[in-house]
């Protein structure tokens, strides 16, 4: 999501850490709801509860074998963790002003860097290693999300969203692509071109889909995963676009934007949650039993406890 179209709507002040940690409900959202086949999805109320409100502009939530949740306050330069204890800590800063996240299998955590339009891998200890700099021999335009397939693969989003922050010779818009970075490989490949501007991304546990949001378009597709990372048999999944998405062990697909949309993998609406905030960026599940649902949302997070368990 582009950061100055989201900040100008943003317009809370900064909060101490201390009671923005209560976890108190959120105020009344009207217009959450869902269908017969959706409400056993929630294990209570569909209104998020407040984390914390202290932050610019949230992103990325990415969550790891634990279960705890990392994310992101792009503008403020940090990546932070929620344990699943309820602590929230600051886990890096500077953090190349990254923006999706997402664990790999040996609990590194890969981040869309986007200070120097880079993707990285962050280990345990914080240690940065730069996995790319280049698509198709040009500085990206900026890595959004990222996803890693179970054979260790690397898919990642390239849309363009101007940052203040970028330096005067930054080059101008380029092609708006997904790219797969092979194991082993220093190149990524362009494997979908044909999108207006890809930003959310996730794909099965098994391997074998990818769910792709056209944020430009207000579409997402569903991909069939081929050999050397190829997408194929592209599927329109729904005429919605989205932030960030992600999914749960039922094969739902978690939408969001003005709040958070849940479809069928069928492509049914199921529910919706109305987050009080200007932009729902993102979401990911977490917690020891992975049925906390956690929202990232302008200068805030929620959570909202699930029956059902999301996928690692």
């Amino acid at each position: 999501m582009p950061l100055s179209a989201c900040l100008r709507l943003v317009f809370a002040t900064l909060l101490p850490l201390g009671p923005a940690l209560a976890q108190q409900p959120a105020a009344p959202a009207d217009s959450s709801s869902a269908t017969s086949a959706g409400r056993p999805l929630f294990a209570g109320s569909l209104v998020p509860h407040l984390v914390a409100k202290q932050f610019a502009f949230t992103e990325g939530p990415a969550v790891d074998k634990a279960g705890n949740i990392f994310f992101t306050d792009q503008p403020n330069d940090k990546i932070y963790k929620y344990d699943t204890g309820g602590k929230l800590t600051v886990f890096l800063t500077p953090s190349g002003r990254s923006n999706g996240l997402y664990f790999d299998k040996q609990g590194n955590l890969l981040a869309c860097a986007d200070a120097q339009n880079q993707l990285w891998r962050i280990s345990p200890q914080g240690k940065v290693t730069v996995l790319a700099d280049r698509v198709d021999g040009r500085r990206p335009n900026g890595p959004n999300d990222v996803w890693v397939a179970p054979g260790g693969g690397i898919y990642f989003t390239d849309p363009y969203y101007k940052r203040d922050y970028w330096p005067a010779d930054h080059p101008g818009p380029a092609p708006q692509n997904v790219y797969y970075l092979a194991p082993g490989a220093k190149q990524p490949v362009a494997i979908e071109t044909s999108l207006q501007q890809p930003n959310g991304l996730m794909g099965s546990p098994d391997g074998r889909l990818l769910y792709v949001a056209d944020i430009g378009a207000g579409k997402t597709y569903r991909y069939r995963l081929g050999p050397q990372g190829k997408l194929l048999d592209k599927q329109l999944f729904v005429s919605q676009g989205s932030d960030g998405l992600t999914l749960d062990t039922q094969g739902n697909v978690y939408l969001t934007g003005k709040g958070v949309t849940v479809y069928s993998p069928a492509g049914q609406q199921l529910a919706h949650l109305a987050v009080p905030a200007a932009w729902t960026a993102n979401l990911c599940f977490g917690g020891k039993d992975m049925k906390t649902l956690f929202i990232t949302a302008s200068e805030a997070v929620y959570t909202v406890p699930m029956r059902v368990a999301g996928v690692r």
